[in-house]
C-alpha cells in the first residue's frame, strides 16, 4: 500500500472567502543580526538601524529594525498558508503604514484578511486577491499593515 502524500501549499483562487482572518503562526522574533543583515544588504545606511550610540539619542533610544524588512517578515510569514505555489505574481502594494517600531528582540506576528477577490479578465484560470496584512508586537500593538494585490492560480481541473 502506497502511503498518501500531502504536499504543503497556498490555497487555490477557489478557496479564499472574503472577511476570513488567518492567523500566521509561529511569529518570528527579530534578532540584530537579522536587522543588520538587511539593513547592509539592501545599502540602506540610515543610522537609526546600524549606529547604537546615535541610535541612543533620539526619542526611542535603541535602534529600530529597519521597516522594509518588517514588511518583508510580515508578508512572509503569510506564505505558507495562504500562496505558497499558488501564487503567480505580487501586483502591487499600498496602504503600509508603520504605527509602531520594531525593536531587536521582538516578536512580528502576522494575520491576514482577504478583502476582495475577482477571476482575472485576462488570464483564464487565474483571479486576483486582495490581502490586508497586519504585524503586531508580542505585545497586541501593530507595528506594520499593508494592501496586497496578488494574482493566483485557479485549482487545476
Amino acid at each position: 500500500m502506497t502511503a498518501r502524500k500531502i504536499v504543503q501549499r497556498g490555497l487555490w483562487f477557489e478557496e479564499f472567502e472574503t472577511g476570513v482572518v488567518y492567523a500566521h503562526r509561529p511569529g518570528r522574533t527579530i534578532t540584530e543580526a537579522d536587522n543588520v543583515l538587511f539593513t547592509t544588504m539592501t545599502m540602506n545606511t540610515q543610522a537609526l538601524h546600524l549606529d547604537a550610540a546615535f541610535a541612543a539619542e533620539t526619542q526611542f533610544g535603541e535602534r529600530l529594525v529597519n521597516s522594509m524588512f518588517t514588511l518583508s517578515t510580515l508578508v512572509g510569514l503569510s506564505v505558507a498558508q495562504l500562496t505558497q505555489g499558488t501564487i503567480v505574481a505580487n501586483l502591487g502594494f499600498s496602504e503600509i503604514a508603520f504605527p509602531k517600531p520594531l525593536f531587536h528582540g521582538d516578536t512580528l506576528y502576522a494575520e491576514t484578511v482577504v478583502t476582495d477577490l475577482r477571476e482575472s479578465r485576462s488570464r483564464p484560470g487565474e483571479g486576483i486577491v486582495t490581502f490586508e496584512h497586519t504585524g503586531r508586537n508580542q505585545h497586541a500593538d501593530v507595528v506594520a499593515s499593508a494592501v496586497r494585490k496578488t494574482l493566483v492560480r485557479k485549482k487545476p481541473a
